[in-house]
């Protein structure tokens, strides 16, 4: 067990401590981790539609090249020429096996792009329940620092509940030092 580890485990606590204590902020970030899981989602769903394009032109391409082939065989077997035939048949063949393998990826790709559909439609109604929960708790009173628990000093590390407190040891520590710096300049100014 390194320090760090115990210093990221006391920071994460803290964190959850205080997003316990202000739930306001925890439906926020929330919300702001599903916007961007939403943002995230739709460039994917562009992305998938955009290669989804690329690979129906590319099945169309094979496919006019397949019928090319095709044509040119009939014109080569009209004419006799076996030679022309065999190697024409052979580039057919060729294209027609990469048109499957097209045929195949393009299927992955839709599959793909109805799954991050159906994704997007959940991660839209999280979203929207998330501003519901965040609408309802605004209306709600919020906890004032005069309302909060109170730090123990027991516990060993000290939790401010609000940013705008002041820090009790702060204080503390500002009296000490100047207390400490008034006894010094009673001490100089006596010898």
């Amino acid at each position: 067990m390194s320090v760090f580890d115990d210093v990221n485990r006391f920071l994460e606590k803290q964190l959850e401590e205080f997003l316990r204590v202000n739930p306001h902020l925890e439906l926020q970030v929330l919300a702001d981790n599903v916007r961007e899981q939403e943002v995230k989602t739709t460039k994917l769903l562009t992305e998938l539609k955009a290669e989804e394009q690329r690979q129906q032109d590319a099945i169309l391409a094979t496919a006019n090249e397949i019928q090319r082939w095709h044509e040119r065989i009939k014109k080569a077997e009209g004419a006799g020429r076996q030679d022309l035939v065999t190697a024409a048949k052979e580039r057919e063949a060729s294209l027609l096996s990469q048109g499957n393998q097209q045929w195949g990826q393009m299927e992955v790709t839709k599959t793909r792009l109805q799954q991050t559909q159906s994704l997007l439609e959940k991660i839209q109604i999280r979203h929207k329940e998330v501003k519901e929960k965040i609408q309802q708790a605004s209306r709600q009173p919020r906890s004032t620092p005069s309302t909060s628990k109170a730090p123990d000093p027991s516990s060993g590390w000290y939790q401010k509940v609000s940013l705008g407190d002041p820090d009790p040891l702060e204080e503390q520590f500002k009296n000490w030092e100047r207390d400490a710096e008034l006894e010094e300049l009673k001490r100089n100014m006596g010898r």
